[in-house]
């Protein structure tokens, strides 16, 4: 007998397009210094375990990181390797992520980069999946003297960036 489409193959790849959405909608909303956005891709309890960094909620988390990258001149989060399990209305990911940032030093612009893992815990609230726990696993950071930036940073890291009229 096939799947019906409420427990099918096809729900559960609707699902993890959806949570892999969510992903890049998190990071999106980071760079965009975006709180409302950020806030949207958790659950209202979810907790937040970013290690020595910060633990708390993960709405907390987004307000606690954008604190930090006001004082910044510009960053970049992007997210690879993601893997999904669903299991009906809950799931499991994990996926790596890249953040490099530029900020202004006291003898020119330095660069950070730093790489890790989001391992989290989803779940289908309201017609939606958000993240009920996120533990970050940090792996490499650096920082160093950005010499010779070819380009200045274009957009903006608000509502006003240009991405928002096509999104």
């Amino acid at each position: 007998m096939a799947d019906s489409l409420d427990d099918g193959p096809l729900t559960r790849l609707l699902a993890e397009r959806a949570i892999e959405r969510q992903l890049t909608t998190y990071c999106r909303a980071m760079d965009r210094c975006d709180a409302d956005l950020g806030r949207s891709v958790f659950a209202p309890d979810a907790e937040a375990d970013y290690g020595d960094m910060y633990r708390g909620t993960g709405p907390g988390f987004v307000d606690f990181a954008l604190a930090s990258h006001a004082g910044m001149d510009a960053h970049v989060h992007r997210i690879s390797n993601v893997t999904v399990t669903v299991t009906g209305a809950t799931a499991g990911s994990e996926c790596y992520v890249d953040a490099r940032f530029r900020l202004s030093g006291p003898d020119g612009p330095l660069e950070i980069a730093s790489s890790g893992r989001y391992v989290d815990r989803w779940a289908k609230r309201d017609g939606a999946w958000v993240i009920t726990a996120r533990r970050y696993l940090h792996a490499i950071d650096c920082m160093r003297p950005l010499e010779n930036p070819m380009f200045g940073t274009t957009g903006t890291r608000d509502t006003t960036d240009p991405s928002y009229t096509v999104l």
